[in-house]
């Protein structure tokens, strides 16, 4: 089939061209207005001899130029890469070098971070392309690089018309993760399996072309492009959309703009509730509260419920975004379920054998549908992959139970997530395995006072070379995020391992686990 998500705005322009798409920092921007600028910068990229199957990468904050450029680059049949604004210069250089981009479109916060690479990575010369954020005063585009909108204004708004046909099972976009040797990977996403998501959506959220959709999760993950940005857009109603995420101010938009559908992360739902205007907040307009991510604590659903608020909570991958969902009505009932499987997923339990198990017995969630991606890029040849015959293997142990709810117990990956964000621990204990000080070091995931995710680092030191906090911290910069920092840092003499050699994590996570632990951060 012939088509493309680019189509969507071209389509909602003709049906409600003066309508609200975008509230961006409080300027209104209309479907007619952001197809005027997609179209522009779909044509700039025709005319710079960008052509179908290019990768197109972008390092920003939440920005209007994000949708712009992504739904062009859907017009085209060029591929999209949303890079995390987070990464540091080395994490960058991996992703543009693994997914080989020829062009690169930064803002002025993330200049620190792409300057020293330019000469490392296969983005053409005169494809660096510089976007004003206003986070800076006086700052101005780098000599090396071109003012993209100043670019981009030369061109005429008409609806581009590429010689090649897009179809369906193309390309649409890369979105990055890792695997648990600290490897990234770009997970590919095809148009078609992002409109299937949209209709899982719009099923799930009953989504009205009327409605008004807060949230503010970065669209450089697949939560804020996929689960919120293209199904808003296609169905006609308007976004709010800040640069950054700040839980005051979030508050007072649910209020300014009567916000019917309201989505954050499990992560930011906890900020927001320890603000202190939330109970004064007014949320009777919004008849939708969403929450995701990660598995919700049962300090968020008490919180919650105290309040008199159902947070209708969800679970996805990147490979996989909105697989399961939480009715409203059970929320009570079924306290502690990710929910049930979306309308177009299907999904089971499975054991080590591949067998479905039944209700109440502990093994893998693996699911599949027209939603789920297609693939790692240049990575096919990978046995360990988890999409087998078109099952993917979540990599999550759960159980169903007789209602077909399903419930998250642990992680068969050595991972944890961040504020929503993944953190696998070999690629930060590669990192601080090259500490002179440090001799060995394992990192888990732990539980903090809220039931938040938070990394915990158990360090051996050589030897009279003990190793401070501060040191590790300093030791890490800009070799890793920060959201992959360790919060939690333990010294101790030895760390457990098994008759292989292996750490055992799964000890360093129990609560009364005995190690000679030296000191405690």
């Amino acid at each position: 089939m012939f088509w493309n998500i680019g189509k969507i705005i071209s389509k909602r322009t003709e049906i409600s061209p003066h309508k609200t798409a975008i509230f961006f920092e409080d300027q209104a921007i209309t479907y007619r207005e952001l197809n005027n600028e997609t179209n522009r910068v779909a044509n700039f990229f025709s005319a710079i001899g960008l052509k179908k199957g290019d990768r197109i990468a972008v390092d920003l904050f939440n920005c209007p130029e994000i949708l712009s450029i992504y739904l062009a680059a859907a017009k085209l049949g060029l591929i999209f890469v949303p890079l995390n604004y987070r990464l540091v210069a080395c994490e960058l250089q991996r992703q543009l070098t693994g997914c080989g981009a020829r062009l690169l479109i930064f803002s002025d916060r993330n200049r620190e971070n792409i300057e020293p690479i330019i000469s490392s990575i296969q983005v053409e010369s005169d494809k660096y392309f510089w976007v004003s954020d206003n986070f800076e005063k006086h700052v101005s585009c780098p000599s090396w690089a071109l003012e993209f909108q100043r670019e981009i204004s030369r061109y005429p708004c008409e609806e581009p018309c590429p010689e090649y046909k897009i179809e369906m099972d193309d390309p649409l976009a890369f979105l990055y993760t890792a695997d648990t040797v600290g490897v990234p990977k770009a997970v590919v996403l095809s148009h078609n399996q992002t409109f299937y998501k949209f209709f899982q959506i719009k099923i799930y959220c009953v989504l009205r072309a009327e409605d008004i959709v807060l949230s503010q999760i970065p669209l450089c993950e697949s939560g804020g492009l996929f689960i919120i940005a293209t199904p808003v857009l296609c169905n006609g109603a308007a976004f709010v959309l800040r640069r950054a995420f700040h839980p005051d101010r979030f508050i007072k938009d649910i209020e300014q703009y009567e916000a019917t559908i309201v989505l954050a992360l499990n992560s930011m739902w906890h900020q927001i509730f320890k603000t202190s205007e939330v109970e004064k907040t007014d949320f009777s307009n919004a008849r939708i509260l969403l929450g995701g991510g990660e598995k919700p604590s049962f300090w968020l659903l008490k919180k919650s419920l105290e309040l008199g608020l159902h947070i209708q909570t969800g679970f996805g991958q990147v490979e996989n975004s909105a697989m399961m969902f939480m009715p409203v009505d059970n929320l009570k009932i079924k306290r502690g379920s990710i929910g049930l499987p979306g309308y177009f997923n299907d999904s089971w339990i499975e054991d080590e054998d591949g067998n479905r198990l039944p209700a109440g017995e502990i093994g893998e969630i693996v699911t599949k549908g027209p939603t789920i991606m297609s693939g790692y890029w240049n990575r096919a040849e990978k046995k360990t992959e988890p999409l087998i015959d078109n099952v993917l293997h979540t990599g999550i142990l759960g159980y169903v139970d007789k209602d077909g709810y399903f419930f998250m117990i642990d992680r068969l990956k050595d991972m944890y997530r961040n504020n929503g964000k993944d953190v696998y621990p070999v690629e930060v204990e590669k990192v601080m395995g090259d500490h002179p000080k440090i001799k060995n070091v394992a990192i888990v995931g732990v539980s903090d006072d809220y039931g938040q995710e938070t990394g915990m680092a158990f360090i051996v030191s050589y030897p009279g070379k003990r190793v401070t906090k501060n040191e590790v911290y300093e030791f890490l910069k800009g070799k890793v995020a920060k959201f992959k920092y360790p919060r939690n840092i333990v010294f101790v003499e030895t760390l457990p391992v098994s008759t292989t050699g292996d750490i055992e994590k799964s000890l360093l996570k129990q609560e009364n686990v005995q190690i000679s632990a030296i000191n405690s951060i």
